[in-house]
């Protein structure tokens, strides 16, 4: 197994552990229960460290794929962007989690609003990263590419026959 695999095989886990610890959060929040916020927190750290090997090997990854055909260099200047912004906004939800569990085990009335944080930063950090997961997955995914690309001609081709229909019934009329 090399870096490709290891980035390709962990990339999954901060965006939808992001999210799932994000959605645990906001539901201990509301129903105001200490034990499903900590778990939620915990969630949190954990994808914040599994982040940080996928954020590592991204750049191993790009050299082993960056001169095959049909490898998009636009792509990957995208998704090097965003997963910057994503690595940033993860490690503070991980920071802010983490603080959240240090102010809740001193029984501070500051874990609330650091709880909040959290939520704020986990949520920020999921829209984040998926925006990086989808990026990353047309770099390669040509699949992804492809049926875009068809069904947007596909679209115009129906569009342009409609239009084309509707003149000939113009026409007719006309002659008529």
């Amino acid at each position: 197994m090399n870096t490709t695999h290891i980035h390709l095989l962990l990339n999954h886990f901060p965006i939808i552990g992001s999210m799932i610890g994000g959605l645990i959060l906001l539901w201990g929040i509301i129903k105001k229960q200490d034990q499903v916020k900590s778990i939620a927190a915990v969630v949190i750290v954990v994808m914040t460290l599994l982040a940080i090997p996928v954020f590592l090997t991204g750049e191993p990854a790009e050299d082993a794929v960056e001169n095959l055909p049909g490898v998009s260099e636009a792509m990957i200047n995208l998704h090097e962007e965003a997963a910057e912004l994503a690595i940033w906004l993860m490690v503070a939800a991980g920071v802010a989690s983490l603080a959240a569990l240090f102010f809740k085990w001193k029984k501070s009335e500051r874990a609330k609003i650091i709880f909040t944080i959290a939520l704020v930063m986990s949520l920020l950090s999921f829209g984040a990263m998926a925006r990086t997961g989808y990026y990353g997955g047309k770099i390669r995914h040509t699949e992804i590419s492809a049926a875009a690309d068809v069904n947007q001609t596909n679209g115009n081709e129906k569009e342009k026959q409609e239009g084309s229909k509707e003149k000939e019934e113009e026409k007719e009329k006309d002659n008529d």
